[in-house]
Parts: C-alpha cells; sequence; structure tokens
C-alpha cells in the first residue's frame, strides 16, 4: 500500500513509501497527482531523514528507564549514573525491559539509527526488533548522553529506492530544530511504519 508523507512546513519534501521502501521524494503536489490513490498523512512541522543518537550504550545500557508502575519507587524519567548501576544490579533482568523503554523513547525524538557498541544481547535485540540502523558513532561525542543530543545528527537525504526511515518535528525550520531539540517530534517511521505518533 501506498502511503504519501506530507508536512506543513516542508511541502517540497514529500515522501511516497511504498512498504518498507522511498517510493519518490518531491512536492507534495507532484506526488499526489502521480499517485492519487494513495493514502496521504500530514503532518505539522517539518519531515527530516531522522535522527541518528550516537549514545546507545549510555542510554540503552547504563540508563534505567522506569517502567509507569515503578512512578512511585523510581518516578517517570530515566535514571543515570550509579543509582542506575544500582538499580540494574540488583535484578539484572530489569535490563531487557528498561531497553525497550529506552528504544520507545528514542523513536519519540525522531531517533531512527544508534550508534555506539551495545554489548548486552537485550539491548542489542532492543533495537533490532524496533529496526533502528545501527551506524558509525563519531570519533568525538560532544556532551553528556541525551534522547536530544547537541548538536543533532541528521541522517543523509531520503532517495528513492532507499529505506522508509524517518521522523516529522513540529518545527518552522531545521534552525528551529536546533534551537529547540529532539522533543518535538510528531512521528517516526521505520521500515514503513509509523512507530511513533505524538498527536
Amino acid at each position: 500500500m501506498l502511503t504519501l508523507h506530507l508536512a506543513e512546513r516542508s511541502p517540497q519534501a514529500a515522501v511516497l513509501v511504498d512498504g518498507a521502501s522511498v517510493a519518490a521524494v518531491g512536492p507534495y503536489e507532484e506526488l499526489a497527482a502521480a499517485e492519487p490513490r494513495a493514502r496521504v498523512r500530514r503532518w505539522p512541522g517539518i519531515l527530516t531523514p531522522g535522527l541518528l543518537n550516537p549514545y546507545g550504550p549510555e542510554l540503552l545500557e547504563a540508563t534505567y528507564h522506569p517502567d509507569p508502575r515503578e512512578a512511585d519507587e523510581f518516578g517517570t524519567e530515566p535514571i543515570a549514573g550509579a543509582r542506575a548501576r544500582e538499580i540494574l544490579r540488583a535484578d539484572p533482568a530489569r535490563l531487557g525491559a528498561s531497553a525497550r523503554r529506552g528504544v520507545q523513547r528514542m523513536l519519540a525524538h525522531g531517533t531512527v539509527a544508534v550508534a555506539g557498541e551495545l554489548r548486552s544481547r537485550t539491548a542489542a535485540d532492543a533495537v533490532r526488533r524496533a529496526g533502528l540502523a545501527v551506524g558509525r558513532r563519531p570519533d568525538r561525542l560532544p556532551g553528556p548522553a541525551a534522547l536530544s543530543p547537541v548538536p543533532l545528527i541528521l541522517l543523509p537525504a531520503l532517495a528513492p529506492g532507499g529505506p522508509a526511515r524517518f521522523a516529522v518535528f513540529d518545527v518552522a525550520d531545521r534552525a528551529e530544530l536546533v534551537r529547540r531539540g529532539a522533543g518535538t517530534c510528531v512521528a517516526t517511521v521505520i521500515g514503513g511504519r509509523l512507530v511513533y505518533r505524538g498527536r
């Protein structure tokens, strides 16, 4: 089934998806005229190739992402450092579920690829099952691990025949995305599937 993704602030960069691949990239009007039966998904903001988060190990193996049912004990925000090590050491089985929740948080921040060597099988499985690409880690990491790292690392432009992997951010342009960060994500698509929808 063909799906045409259009973001309000980037109508010249609409994406036509066929299964798990990009069928075409171009102006919305042209793509809609060429494939009038395609299902149309409209989003606010801009459509981008998505983000590479270079902090895979730090966010998925060294950070504990609490289950919502643990909010009374641990809160709802990710826990890093000595407290995370203590939680994971007390119950190593928590790592798999935490990594899966961490991947969901990454998807909610427009992440479509991760980098860094994942040493635990459970974290690597969470990445693989979500369909996240694994990229090369930059030689120098700019700052602390974050779901919205600074600077943001956008993947190369989408191209016909390539994987349907991208993210949409509710911002006016890339400058605003850089200023406001990846928390502005409203949709993430991996393998042609909508894996995160913020609204």
